[in-house]
């Protein structure tokens, strides 16, 4: 049993599209028992933000821990086609810098297993590399060696935006007429039922995560497992794909039992950028310095950030690009297309009630004069809202004189953030993708294989059989810059992250299958070698 408070289990459960609608965060309508009693044995933060309103750019920062603006990532669908748009450069999949990894690599080289059930969406394919088992059924029950400590996450998708379509769930379990209804959407009966529908995924959720927990405690896990949980995005229209905060603020209660104080509330910004460098600190794993998140856990934690980042791009069918910084109390917008509407085409958000209501009403004039600024047909350079006196963001302040010296501290440091982590946002797309694809999609070659003997100090590449003077060691290479590499041995079936050379001790014979893949990159066929090892001091008797 896993029970070394150096190398502690982690379980992360994440709502899809869910802002704060729980108890614990002061909801008067959800029905949350198990997130809030998860709160009060954990240290819950009000101040988590995404570092985008939408699934997979916001899912790219999470796993390589960068700005999705600083790899390529920002625009929303990328491996999806529209027969109406052919212009599109699309499909193509994220091609990332040759040192940047999914994190999840780092803890699987350092001996944990690591199953993601089963979410990714990550604007590039998921190497083989990033996680020991990637499915429907992935659990951390199904390690091979049940002493070995786990990473695993859960991702129920219910909770998605499209679970607020009608028809998506056979119950109601709350009353229309008990919804908060938002200022920027119009008060109907369709815009309450989406809400009432949105509230009854959330309760179902928080069940799912009831029986995780309770399979924790089942395996005696709970005491060495830090869990957390949180979401991706927000889920609603004007939330949704854009940066306000009901776009990007996101739940984040942690709990880790000796580690984390329970019951508490932190004042601490934190992003989901955050949660990979959070991870490996809370593992005691170095840090890579390439990652533009920061840990807020564990002995690497960095101080308190003052900032948090979010961005929005192309979505889907419709090119956009507004850049965003928040403190704790106020958030700078800047939209480089002012001379276009907030509402483009975008023809799956279209499918949302609260969305269809919003067109509708604005189509006939009956809209209102809130919900109708998400529907103008132009929109201010700068935007900049008290998020604490106005949360649902209605009042720009950027041309009050009184908040000037905020409106300039915000707007030089959208300028410094953008000039540090650089910005894909700034060229486009099609060049973006010509850059990294002039010839089509590479292939990662096949790994080599090279012995390494008290005669021999491995200056060629061995066969798929040799004999070897040993004792010995089997490195594995790859010539692909930044190819990472699994391997197995003789029957064992599961792959492992090549970590460095295989011993092949004197009298055992070894069969070494290999396979390496690049994010960007066609992965490599396997390959395999048979080796053995032999005494080279007795002499031969055959």
């Amino acid at each position: 049993m896993s029970l070394d408070p150096d190398r502690p289990n982690i379980l992360w459960v994440s709502f899809e599209d869910t802002n704060p609608f729980y108890g614990c965060y002061g909801d008067p309508v959800a029905r949350t028992p198990v997130v809030d009693g998860f709160a009060e044995q954990s240290t819950r933060y009000p101040l988590a933000f995404s570092s985008a309103g939408v699934c997979a750019p916001a899912r790219a920062a999470v796993i390589t821990g960068m700005y999705p603006i600083s790899i390529g990532a920002h625009h929303m669908r990328t491996t999806h086609t529209n027969p109406s748009v052919p212009e599109l450069p699309t499909p193509y999949s994220v091609r990332l810098p040759a040192h940047v990894k999914c994190f999840t690599e780092y803890l699987r080289a350092a001996g944990w297993y690591c199953t993601n059930n089963d979410k990714t969406d990550y604007q590039f394919a998921t190497p083989r590399t990033a996680w020991d088992d990637c499915s429907a059924t992935a659990h951390w029950r199904n390690r091979p060696d049940g002493d070995q400590p786990f990473f695993a996450v859960f991702n129920p998708h219910n909770t998605h935006e499209s679970g607020m379509w009608p028809g998506m769930l056979d119950e109601i379990t709350f009353d229309p007429a008990d919804m908060v209804v938002p200022p920027t959407f119009p008060d109907t009966p369709k815009v309450r039922e989406a809400l009432a529908q949105m509230y009854s995924q959330i309760e179902i959720a928080d069940r799912y995560f009831g029986q995780l927990l309770a399979e924790l405690e089942e395996d005696g896990r709970a005491e060495n497992t830090l869990v957390v949980h949180w979401s991706d995005h927000g889920p609603l229209p004007r939330g949704k794909r854009w940066p306000y905060d009901s776009g990007i603020h996101i739940p984040m209660i942690v709990r880790w039992p000796g580690r984390v104080p329970a019951g508490e509330v932190s004042d601490r910004l934190v992003g989901t950028i955050d949660l990979g460098p959070s991870t490996l600190s809370a593992c005691g794993l170095d840090l890579p310095r390439h990652m533009q998140g920061q840990a807020f856990l564990g002995d690497a934690a960095a101080p308190p950030r003052e900032y948090v980042y979010a961005s929005r791009d192309r979505h889907d069918t419709a090119y956009d690009r507004v850049r965003a910084v928040r403190d704790h109390r106020f958030k700078y917008l800047r939209n480089y297309y002012p001379q276009q509407p907030y509402v483009g085409w975008v023809p799956f958000r279209n499918a949302h009630p609260i969305m269809q209501e919003l067109l509708r009403l604005h189509t006939v004039g009956e809209l209102g004069d809130v919900p109708s600024q998400f529907l103008a047909s132009e929109r201010p350079v700068e935007e900049l809202y008290d998020c604490a006196a106005d949360p649902h963001e209605i009042n720009n302040l950027a041309a009050d004189p009184a908040h000037r010296d905020t409106l300039e501290r915000l707007r030089t440091e959208c300028d410094r953030w953008m000039a540090e982590v650089g910005d894909y946002g700034a060229i486009d797309e099609s060049e973006m993708v010509a850059r990294w694809y002039p010839d089509g999609v590479p292939e990662v070659s096949p790994p080599l294989f090279i012995a390494v003997t008290p005669t021999d100090p491995g200056r060629q590449p061995i066969e798929t059989e040799a004999v070897l003077e040993g004792p010995a060691l089997v490195q594995v290479h790859s010539g692909v810059q930044g190819a990472s590499i699994e391997c197995r041995l003789d029957q064992d079936p599961h792959w492992r992250i090549y970590a460095g050379p295989i011993p092949v001790p004197v009298g055992e014979n070894r069969t070494i299958h290999a396979r390496a893949d690049r994010v960007g990159f066609k992965p490599s066929p396997e390959v395999s070698v048979r080796v053995s090892s032999v005494d080279a001091t007795k002499p031969d008797t055959t």
